[in-house]
């Protein structure tokens, strides 16, 4: 070890320093020197320091150099050093139903291009987005409507609504694959989640809702829907909206409601009181049976005549 002010550039030691210029780090894997240890702690650590410090520099001289306005600078090669992780590995992702029906019947994955080429431009065009090939009737000028449309058809207002149904379709197979991820992650969670559902179902189907029924021990209490009152005082102008709001909803109701008869419109329903009287045998059976008992009983008057 080397211990002199005019100590040499190179560092000789029984075991060679570990330098890593990537990382600019060295490690000394030389045993403690116990007795220059404990006789001075400081120029112990410092003699340690000095000859790290000196590889260090004698390795980052011996890198290729490249011109800056500061100087030359040193390039600094990849590191060897294998740091360990901060987080653990990722795990695997689950597969989607799609994936995983498509490694089942060998569907190769196929990458579609972002760019479509339109005939009418002839160039290439968005396929989504802004621009996007999807919104080509959208946007369009004219449109052929078909021969039993609605008077008030648009064919625009339809591409729409049926874009964005694809959209929200997508959304929920998404939302699903993501809670079926979830579920395969964590099994026990998902299990106990359906449990707690299939609980609160069977605490609400009886007669009383389960207001008398006897509760498990640890049992969560079902929160229900919170009521909202309005507040007493309000804005003159809120009050009008909500008056407003009222008339058009008795309006509505109104619409709804089953047309009255008219004063000279019969109230009672004639068929279904014939129905009643003859037992469902119908007019023409009532009418039998009141004129003379039916076919039966003509055929005993004829013959009480004779």
């Amino acid at each position: 070890m080397l211990r002199n002010s005019n100590a040499s550039v190179t560092v000789e030691k029984e075991t060679p320093l570990d330098v890593d210029p990537g990382f600019l780090t060295v490690t000394d894997p030389n045993p403690i020197d116990e007795e220059s240890y404990n006789e001075n702690l400081e120029e112990h650590l410092q003699s340690l320091a000095r000859d790290g410090v000196q590889a260090l520099f004698a390795s980052l001289f011996s890198l290729p150099t490249r011109t800056s306005p500061d100087g030359p600078l040193a390039q600094l090669p990849p590191p060897t050093t294998q740091l360990p992780r901060s987080k653990p590995l990722p795990k695997p992702k689950p597969q989607t139903k799609w994936e995983a029906f498509a490694a089942a019947k060998g569907i190769q994955h196929k990458i579609r291009d972002k760019k479509e080429w339109d005939e009418e431009k002839q160039e290439w065009v968005n396929r989504w987005g802004r621009n996007g090939k999807n919104k080509q009737i959208e946007e369009q000028w004219i449109t052929e409507v078909p021969l039993n449309a609605d008077a008030d058809y648009d064919p625009r207002k339809v591409a729409r609504d049926e874009r964005k149904a694809r959209v929200a379709k997508n959304e929920k197979k998404h939302a699903q694959n993501v809670s079926r991820a979830i579920a395969a992650s964590n099994p026990r969670d998902a299990r106990k989640n359906d449990i707690e559902k299939t609980l609160a179902t069977t605490r609400i189907s009886t007669a009383s809702m389960g207001k008398f029924d006897n509760k498990l021990q640890g049992e969560k209490k079902i929160r229900g829907v919170k009521r909202k009152f309005d507040p007493t005082e309000k804005s003159v102008s809120d009050e009008a909206k909500a008056s407003v709001a009222l008339l058009s909803r008795l309006e509505s109701d109104s619409k709804k409601t089953r047309r009255e008869p008219q004063a000279e419109e019969s109230v009672l329903n004639t068929r279904k009181a014939v129905r009643f009287a003859s037992k469902g045998q119908g007019g023409l059976a009532m009418g039998r049976s009141a004129a003379g008992g039916g076919r039966g009983g003509r055929g005993r008057g004829r013959g009480g005549k004779r």
